[in-house]
């Protein structure tokens, strides 16, 4: 292979996927940096990508790089020079804790978030995309000798592209609160509340996850499936590190608070863990950046109203946004509950429907008949877990 001219297309039997060495991960980040590093230069995009693999989410092969490569190659066309594999397409799957409750049984699974899907623009409209997402949907269909029942990804381009290879979309909208003041009629009354830090996240993880098994357990038979996955304390510290590297390349200092909490007694709080995005490389300025709240949370007994738990817990997200140079607050596929408590702030919170980006996407593995969103429940498909 001498150049561009000479690929084959994205069907041939001389395509296989693989997972890169270090040197080709390093020189595929280089080429999807400038539409993956967000507000970062590609410097500080590659030293974040280094982080973000060393996290307990992430070592010891929570992460694992897969590149397409054309296996008759005998030089890479970008830089005739290397020894380096010319990635054809390229992404990163995340192994992730979940929950699938099937006929009044509950089940712990690995599944897999799917992301960072790359191929540079020099290479499209040749079907290596793809076949990626084929190779790779075989691919995870065993994880450790075991049958994987699930795979999740967050299509950036549209609905169509990944349903085409199983991927299919699932509910996928939020509510919008514009950063600053609480200026809505139910902002003058709202709980206290308490801010949470890294350290008061652990327990508060545990007891989302029981809350969550014992929901599931609840469901009446002959529902349909059911699939969660887990908001555990390693799924949370991976976005808080993200947040992190990118606080203190913009600001010079990383957030500390971390999330709200209404409620002191076990059982009878509520609490939101948020994580802040910049995408505006300006930081002084806010537009273009969000302050995502990952999970939200309101437990059975809750001594305040839902509403008015929610409503206090976004009023302080709005505050950090505001802080953090954010343009607005977003909480995805809110309940008519998170809705009103968001109103009751500001009367200009608004759902939105995504119809482009972040698109909830599912992959059930087992046959089925019809649309996965038809047979398949997602439980709390919210920002944590985004990959």
């Amino acid at each position: 292979m001498g150049s561009l001219q000479d690929l084959p297309n994205g069907s041939s039997s001389d395509l296989a996927l693989v997972h890169p060495t270090d040197e080709e991960k390093l020189y595929q980040f280089n080429l999807n940096g400038f539409e993956w590093r967000g507000a970062l230069s590609l410097e500080a995009y590659l030293r974040r990508e280094e982080v973000l693999s060393s996290q307990a989410l992430t070592r010891d092969g929570g992460i694992r790089y897969w590149i397409l490569i054309d296996t008759t190659a005998t030089s890479n066309p970008f830089d005739p020079n290397s020894s380096l594999r010319l990635p054809l397409a390229s992404c990163e799957t995340y192994r992730k804790k979940a929950l699938v409750w099937r006929d009044g049984e509950i089940e712990e699974v690995v599944s897999h978030g799917i992301g960072s899907v790359f191929c540079e623009p020099r290479l499209r409209k040749r079907g290596y995309a793809q076949r990626l997402m084929q190779e790779v949907g075989n691919a995870l269909r065993v994880d450790q000798g075991k049958e994987s029942l699930f795979s999740v990804l967050f299509s950036d381009i549209g609905k169509k592209f990944y349903a085409e290879y199983g991927w299919e979309p699932f509910n996928s909208t939020h509510v919008s609160i514009p950063a600053g003041k609480s200026v809505g009629k139910g902002a003058s009354d709202l709980p206290a509340t308490k801010a949470l830090f890294e350290e008061d996240l652990e327990d508060l993880c545990e007891a989302d996850e029981q809350l969550i098994r014992k929901r599931l357990a609840a469901r009446s038979r002959g529902s349909n499936t059911a699939v969660s996955l887990i908001p555990d304390i390693e799924t949370i510290k991976w976005h808080h590190a993200r947040e992190d590297f990118v606080g203190k390349e913009l600001h010079g200092k990383a957030p500390k608070i971390k999330g709200a909490v209404v409620g002191r007694e076990a059982g009878k709080r509520a609490w939101c863990y948020f994580n802040r995005m910049w995408y505006n490389g300006n930081p002084n300025e806010a537009k273009g950046n969000t302050l995502h709240v990952l999970r939200l949370v309101v437990e059975e007994q809750c001594e305040a109203s839902p509403t008015s738990a929610i409503a206090a817990l976004l009023a302080v997200a709005q505050r950090e946004a505001e802080e953090w140079k954010m343009e607005d607050v977003e909480i995805w596929n809110p309940s008519q509950t998170t809705v009103a408590a968001a109103q009751a702030i500001h009367a200009g919170a608004k759902v939105v429907d995504r119809d482009l980006e972040s698109i909830t996407s599912l992959k059930w593995f087992p046959p089925h008949g019809g649309p996965v969103a038809d047979e398949i429940d997602w439980i709390s498909n919210e920002k944590y877990g985004w990959c």
